[in-house]
């Protein structure tokens, strides 16, 4: 999938605060200098000033900074004030879902034969059984599609069915956009699904775009996997080399009918692009359909989308990783897909039907027990899309200091975006905060939506010990503020500026670095899924 990076411009104000803590970070101590005991008696001061950035101008800022052991507050501005999460909303649902199902917890999918077996023939149906697997891929279900064939299937006198009823029918979450619908970010949520991409963009199928040699000509489009049941509309048209890229690949809600257009120019690679698929369950049984056949399986009838019919018998088994490898393409990509899954399965774990209702009820049950009140805050989907959450930044540091003494903790941890440290282990941090104190320190979820932009996690400040952080900003104008929380962040981890020498020569000190090479403060753009 393309991604798209822009740079920012960073206000001087925030920016000569960023860089004199660059300089601080880098800067060795001179010889024969003693200093004084350093405390953080700046902190205060410092973050006040970066939360007079003009790009905050009307906006509203919650900031809170703790001890991650005892708790001790450092820092601390409206931390009690309600605030859009955006995706680090994902951090409250992972735990819930990690603390409830247990970090060895797999996903399975199962096929049966509701009928008897003679002679290779099938008498009766053929289920693909969903059982909430978001990390299914086509590969899987071939695997599957040879399991069937090896037992001895020849032919399904029945129908394929499609069993997606471990999770209820309601595919979207409340209060998303509907000009989202369309983007990988916003798929449907179904217990039989498929991703086709190993960071698990499931309920998506995989666009290929390729320019054709000469300009004016169609681009090729090739669609994985090969069998998803989407329609194409018009086309994409190879622009002259050099020209600018200016896809859409647009569905067109309540079906599978894609528009496509635009340009892609000549003599560039080939483009990826994601777009949801409506029906996940029925996109599913089509592949595995197609799977079978490859593999001599034959289907007589039409594929159908219901319950299993009790004694079934199970002739092929799929199981996932485990929930504590599948965290990282959650958290360090922030996958909004995974998120409501996990949401769909602690409804199913707590109360036998995977809803949004009864998963945020178990959710606020387990927050309730960290001592968050299920009236203080408000919680509507997995991920952070809605507009319809509302937590602070005390609930979100209370969340963090408690996950450490969780036995799920490691694997959570080490999900979570590293600031400064390249791809897959960076995640959405992967550009942020590089070449300071805080690259391959901090440890955080990223969130952003229009207006809206959040981080928290961890760090480690100078003196050894670890805080906990979170940072949120809402109805933001103009320019984009990610680089104030990045400041804070460096801020945390860089520690105070030195105090005056009061013994020995005065060494000259380098110049302050403004920023590493590559430095990107913006490198998730405006999508609402980082």
């Amino acid at each position: 999938m393309t991604r798209f990076r822009h740079r920012l411009v960073i206000p001087l104000a925030a920016a000569s605060l960023l860089a004199g803590l660059l300089g601080m970070a880098r800067a060795d101590r001179p010889a024969g200098v003693t200093l004084r005991p350093a405390t953080d008696s700046t902190l205060g001061a410092d973050l006040d000033a970066l939360l007079t950035d003009p790009r905050l101008a009307g906006a509203q800022a919650g900031v809170l900074v703790q001890d991650a052991s005892t708790g001790e507050t450092r820092y601390q501005h409206q931390a009690d004030g309600l605030l859009l999460p955006a995706s680090t909303l994902k951090l409250v649902t992972s735990a819930a879902a990690t603390h409830a199902l247990g970090a060895d917890h797999r996903f399975g999918t199962d096929v049966l034969r509701a009928g008897e077996l003679r002679g290779g023939v099938l008498d009766g149906d053929l289920v693909l059984r969903g059982g909430g697997d978001f990390s299914l891929q086509p590969g899987d279900l071939d695997g599957l599609a040879r399991q069937v064939a090896d037992a001895g299937v020849r032919e399904v006198t029945g129908a394929l069915v499609a069993d997606d009823t471990r999770y209820d029918a309601e595919r979207l979450g409340t209060g998303w956009a509907w000009d989202d619908l369309s983007d990988y970010y916003a798929p449907q949520i179904s217990a039989l699904t498929l991703a086709p991409t190993p960071d698990d963009d499931l309920g998506t199928a995989l666009l290929t775009i390729t320019p054709a040699a000469g300009a004016g000509r169609p681009a090729t489009v090739q669609i994985s996997p090969p069998d998803t049941p989407i329609h194409l509309n018009g086309h994409l048209e190879t622009g002259s080399s050099g020209s600018e890229t200016t896809i859409s690949v647009r569905r067109r809600p309540g079906g599978n009918e894609v528009d496509l257009s635009g340009t892609v120019p000549a003599g560039s690679a080939p483009q990826q692009q994601l777009v949801t698929v409506d029906d996940p369950a029925g996109y599913a049984a089509a592949v595995f359909r197609a799977d079978l056949a490859r593999h001599g399986v034959t289907v007589d009838r039409p594929t159908a989308e219901r319950a299993t019919a009790a004694g079934a018998t199970v002739v092929a088994s799929h199981s996932s990783a485990a929930l504590g490898e599948l965290l990282a393409p959650l958290l360090k990509e922030s996958n909004n897909g995974i998120a409501e899954h996990l949401a769909k399965e602690l409804g199913y774990h707590a109360r036998g039907l995977g809803s949004w209702q009864n998963g945020l009820q178990a959710v606020a049950d387990y927050l309730h027990g960290l001592g968050i009140a299920p009236n203080a805050m408000r919680q509507r989907d997995g991920s952070g899309l809605t507009r319809y959450n509302a937590v602070t930044v005390r609930q979100m540091a209370t969340l963090l200091r408690s996950a450490q003494s969780e036995p799920w903790f490691a694997a959570w941890y080490d999900a979570l975006p590293v600031a400064g440290v390249p791809e897959p282990v960076g995640g959405t941090l992967a550009d942020r905060m590089t070449g300071t104190a805080a690259a391959g320190n901090v440890r955080a979820k990223t969130g952003s939506m229009t207006g809206v932009y959040a981080l928290a996690g961890y760090v480690t400040d100078p003196g050894g010990h670890r805080l906990v952080f979170s940072a949120a900003f809402n109805d933001t104008l103009g320019a984009d503020p990610r680089p104030i929380l990045d400041a804070i962040a460096v801020r945390l981890a860089t520690g105070p500026a030195p105090r005056t020498p009061v013994a020995g020569p005065v060494a000259r000190q380098p110049a302050a670095r403004r920023h590493g090479p590559g430095f990107d403060p913006d490198r998730c753009g405006s999508a609402p899924h980082c």
